[in-house]
Parts: structure tokens; sequence; C-alpha cells
């Protein structure tokens, strides 16, 4: 049993993940097992409990090399494809525990309802089908998840809402572009901060690397770590060189306590 609050990055990879496929690029060459990156997504544990935030299409990769055999819930930032493709993976721990309980906006689910129309008919439905229980949060959303208080934060992935969460003195965001003065009040004082950084290069929907850092230093946490890295960053152990002393990269299997 888990007697500490532990974050394990599942993936820190943007959504073609790296290497990229058909890829000569010398990132995606490398042999460092830091410049493997698979979809984002990062495991929460404490006590008996145990969360994912996204399930993207590497999450059955992603849960058996974690050797998670037990989840009590998945929370949803957003409906794109690298965060959610891996709906149809979570039944065998329907076969184990019953419907699988995601938190997300009700767009979000109103998205899976259209993509993954077979997950949830009503009638005549697979009878090997996922199970979800669906928990509507939005932006204002303060819930409860294992004991621990969750608040959900807004931010734009160019003009696409997307949520974040802080669990206690944790908060993870990933695809932001922008994000509201209000919004950014409710990560003070987190302790560590997870947020995305893609490249150098500025892009239209995520932070770069230069933008990053300046939310980091406006939020000011204890210490952060960058994820959604994109191969067009450079290579992990070059760049985390560059990065202030309180900034790293995150790497796939990483664990930090909290």
């Amino acid at each position: 049993m888990k007697s500490t609050f532990s974050v394990t990055f599942l993936g820190t990879g943007t959504s073609q993940g790296i290497p990229v496929i058909g890829s000569n690029h010398p990132v995606c060459k490398s042999s460092d097992p830091k410049d493997k990156r698979l979809r984002v997504s990062v495991l929460l544990q404490w006590n008996d409990f145990t969360y994912v935030i996204d399930c993207g299409p590497d999450f059955r990769q992603q849960m058996l090399r974690q050797n998670v055999s037990k989840l009590d819930g998945i929370l949803l930032t957003h409906e794109h494809s690298d965060h959610t493709a891996g709906l149809d993976d979570i039944r065998p721990f329907n076969f184990m525990q019953g419907n699988m309980p995601f938190y997300a906006h009700k767009r979000v689910f109103k998205s899976l309802h259209e993509r993954f129309a077979y997950i949830f008919e009503t009638e005549n439905k697979y009878p090997g089908a996922p199970s979800v229980e669906e928990i509507e949060i939005d932006k204002d959303s303060i819930f409860t998840i294992g004991g621990k208080q969750v608040v959900s934060i807004e931010a734009y992935h160019d003009t696409l809402p997307v949520l974040g969460f802080r669990v206690e003195s944790f908060t993870y965001l990933t695809d932001v572009k922008t994000i509201a003065e209000e919004e950014i009040e409710k990560i003070k004082g987190t302790n560590v901060l997870v947020v995305n950084a893609l490249r150098e290069e500025p892009h239209y929907s995520h932070f770069n690397l230069s933008e990053a850092l300046d939310f980091i230093e406006r939020v000011k946490p204890k210490i952060t770590y960058l994820t959604h890295i994109s191969h067009l960053m450079g290579f992990h152990e070059e760049v985390e060189k560059k990065l202030p002393k309180n900034v790293h990269l995150a790497y796939d299997t990483l664990t930090i306590t909290i």
C-alpha cells in the first residue's frame, strides 16, 4: 500500500509520440530511453487509490508497464485522440471492478458518445463493450477522489477549452496556449507543477519553451516538470542542461513524490 502521494509520468510526448513514424530526425533515432515518449498521461497514487489523467492510444502499454491492476477513475483534460483514444482498453478493469468512473466536461462526453457510440449504446449494447460512469465537471468544479480534493482549472488549447487539475500541492496542465488570470490564481501556491512545453519555436496551440518558462515564473512553484514534448525540442540531456535549476524535462516512467 502506498502511503505517500506519488505521480508517475506514463507518457510525455506529443500526439505523434517519439519516435515519430518514419522520421529520420536525430531525436527520433536516439538510443537514450528518455528520448522515447508515449502520449501524455500521468498516474496518481496514494494509499490504495490509483487514478489516471488522460487515456491516450498508449494506455494499454502504459498500464502494463506500470503493472496497474486496479484503477479507481480517469480524469480527462479534453477530447483529442492523444488523450482519449485508449478508452476501449478499460475493459479489463471493467471485468474486475465494474463501471469505470470518468471525470470530464459535458462537451468531452458528447464527443466520446459520437466517436465511441458502441460504448455508450443504451439498447442492444454488445456485452463485451467497455462500461463508463460519466461524472461531468467543468472549470468551476471542486470534487473529491480517493479522499483528496481536486480543483479544476480552465486553459485554452488554441480556441478549445481544456481542463487542468490541482490535487493538494500538485497541479497538472497540458495542451495549454493561454490561461486567464483568475485560473492562474487557482494554481498559485503549488509546490509541483506539470505543464506542456512543445518545442523552442512558437506554436499556435501549445506553449513553446519560452512561454512555458514565463508561465512558470508567474506561478512560482517550487519545482516544475515539462511535458507534451516534441522531438523538435531536442535531446533530453541537452535540453535539461539549459533549463533553470527548478525546471526539468519529464520523461516516461519518472516517478515523483508530492
